[in-house]
């Protein structure tokens, strides 16, 4: 009887759980800038904590460094009505993103919350979920780049040949026209899925661009990442990464995304503020050394993919301050991009639009997506240029004589006909066939009456035309 009563009274004691683990608080003591510091609890780098204020308002921030027991926090929002001891909690929640079709045409904010007054996004049209710190790409497991993507700009897709999967960067300093350069081709691409970041961007701006700039059709097909220059420096490079993941998402779905980053000096400069305030040393211009390891990381996630995949398209723009081409980030925007297109202040002064200097860019995986005939027209359009260029002086004040070269007076004659081929309205669209068609007007053209025999063939057309396509091809 006694072990009968012992067995029933047995199963009402409560189970306890297996996995129980106390929660622990921190306390708040010392605020220096935007940066918080804290001590009592453990919490790993890029963990959540949540800081309470003095009227119970919870502050979002991240661990962003430590130091013995002290850990430094930075906060995502205004940090006003923080008081010393205030509580930290950290945050178990881990950070998911949904991709798909119900993103298209809406605007977010960097942590991913629509901002465009269309209420929430709809679950039941999303097609994937996943962290948004993305694993990275084996580079041999990396398809390699071989078909263009026509963006509709005709300087950029007969010269400057953009891949699908390439990263270029768009060189420009203020006021040169590089988000309308952007704009036009949201608008124009043959791309399948638009992705455009606008981080650290005057409030105006962005607004400006998705209304004026970008319009409803480009809308239709684009989600746009907006974090303003107001914004918290962790939360626009936050906005960076997540504008970085929805592309993947896309990608992963087998969509050619196109996606536009403005700017990746933004980026970097954010990135300056936190290092700076949680004590690391400065190094070329003020930007310390964790500005360099973090641009390669965020870049490399772009590009082909595995077999089956998609692939994002970057355009990443670099601020060029006072056009200094030799700025720290430019410099090393250079070395991890597959090409540069640089804006020229003149060019954009003199009326020239899009103002792209053409002897300053370069696409580096043009060679491996054209034909051996494009390249080589490619090659004599520079040549025409650079020559125009190198004598400019000489003819502007008429102390170049005609006749004295060969290649020169064919410079002059063909000058009108580059600069009008370079030249396109804010609503035009080229396609890339139509480009190639008029590049081979303005470098190849139609002989003269009475001239069947090509006698007036230059020696610097002679040259490109006949060696061009065999270095394209060994390119």
């Amino acid at each position: 009887m006694r072990r009968s009563l012992a067995q029933r009274m047995r199963q009402y004691q409560p189970q306890r759980e297996a996995n129980l683990v106390p929660p622990v608080e921190g306390r708040l003591t010392r605020v220096v800038g935007m940066t918080l510091e804290a001590v009592g609890c453990n919490v790993s780098l890029g963990g959540r904590c949540s800081v309470t204020d003095g009227h119970g308002r919870e502050i979002e921030t991240e661990v962003v460094g430590f130091d013995g027991p002290r850990i430094y926090l930075m906060p995502l929002t205004s940090i006003e009505g923080l008081q010393p001891g205030a509580r930290v909690l950290p945050m178990a929640r881990g950070e998911h993103l949904a991709v798909g079709p119900a993103l298209l045409g809406r605007v977010l904010n960097g942590l991913g919350e629509p901002i465009d007054g269309k209420g929430d996004v709809p679950l039941h049209d999303i097609m994937e979920h996943g962290p948004v710190v993305h694993k990275t790409i084996n580079p041999l497991q990396r398809q390699p780049i071989r078909e263009p993507l026509d963006v509709g700009i005709a300087t950029i897709n007969a010269l400057l040949t953009v891949g699908r999967g390439q990263r270029l960067g768009l060189f420009a300093g203020s006021g040169v026209g590089k988000s309308v350069l952007l704009g036009m081709m949201t608008q124009f691409t043959t791309a399948d899925v638009i992705v455009v970041g606008l981080i650290g961007e005057r409030g105006r701006e962005v607004k400006e661009f998705i209304d004026e700039i970008l319009g409803q059709a480009g809308l239709s097909r684009a989600v746009v990442v907006a974090s303003p220059a107001d914004d918290s420096p962790l939360l626009r490079m936050r906005a960076a990464v997540l504008t970085t993941r929805i592309a993947e998402g896309f990608r992963e779905q087998g969509k050619n995304v196109l996606m536009l980053m403005d700017s990746l000096t933004r980026f970097a400069m954010a990135q300056r503020e936190i290092a700076l305030s949680i004590g690391e040393p400065p190094a070329t211009k003020g930007y310390p050394p964790s500005v360099f390891a973090k641009l390669p990381q965020l870049v490399e996630r772009a590009g082909n993919a595995d077999q089956g995949q998609g692939s994002i398209t970057a355009f990443y723009t670099v601020l060029t301050e006072g056009d200094d081409q030799q700025d720290p980030v430019a410099d090393a925007a250079r070395a991890i991009l597959d090409g540069h297109i640089v804006l020229s202040r003149s060019l954009a002064e003199e009326g020239h639009y899009p103002a792209i200097d053409i002897e300053a860019s370069i696409s580096r995986v043009m060679p491996s997506v054209v034909s051996a005939d494009q390249f080589a027209k490619m090659q004599l359009f520079r040549r025409i240029y650079a020559r125009y260029q190198q004598n400019r002086d000489l003819i502007s004040v008429g102390a170049y004589v005609p006749g004295s070269d060969k290649d020169i007076d064919f410079a002059i004659e063909r000058m009108p006909h580059l600069r009008q081929f370079m030249q396109q309205g804010l609503k035009e669209k080229v396609s890339f066939e139509d480009a190639l068609q008029r590049l081979g007007k303005v470098v190849v053209p139609a002989p003269r009456p009475g001239n069947q025999n090509n006698n007036n063939v230059t020696p610097l057309q002679s040259r490109t035309l006949n060696h061009g396509g065999g270095q394209a091809a060994r390119a």
